[in-house]
């Protein structure tokens, strides 16, 4: 994807969740985690909302015309660390199959950057599933590092 493509990037609406759940839903973890069912959708307007409530966090969307062909949610974390430094986490990151490997991803992670820099951040952090070996070099490739060992735990 040349840099002549116009890609409006923009908070979502809720008109926009079917296509975020159906990017959320085709990739190799996706496909067993998510429900695209028409039952399942209430669960994700309920998220949406709860984001959309939330003062801190932000839920993007990246249109190509009137199609969304990305998304990602930035959250800014205030903390005591680092001089009480706020951080910026970006999770859910997706890019369309049939645009993937074109440079929407770069230009998503760039916006995500600006964005938290705008709003005050001194660093932009995420996690990324460890099977995911080809967005653990996308990552790299746009300077992000290996830095720490990840620990959840499911409730």
């Amino acid at each position: 994807m040349g840099g002549d493509v116009t890609i409006d990037i923009r908070p979502a609406e809720r008109h926009h969740v079917p296509a975020i759940v159906e990017m959320l839903a085709d990739d190799e973890l996706g496909a067993s985690r998510e429900n695209t069912s028409s039952e399942g959708l209430a669960d994700y307007e309920r998220a949406f909302d709860a984001i959309a409530a939330h003062p801190t966090s932000t839920l993007y969307v990246a249109l190509l015309g009137d199609q969304v062909v990305g998304t990602f949610q930035l959250t800014l974390i205030p903390g005591m660390s680092q001089r009480g430094m706020t951080r910026a986490d970006v999770e859910a990151v997706r890019v369309h199959a049939s645009l993937r490997g074109k440079g929407l991803g770069a230009r998503l992670m760039a916006f995500a950057r600006s964005e938290a820099e705008r709003q005050g951040a001194g660093m932009l952090q995420l996690t990324s599933n460890k099977v995911r070996g080809d967005a653990h070099r996308f990552y790299e490739r746009l300077g992000f590092a290996r830095s720490h060992e990840g620990f959840k735990l499911k409730l």
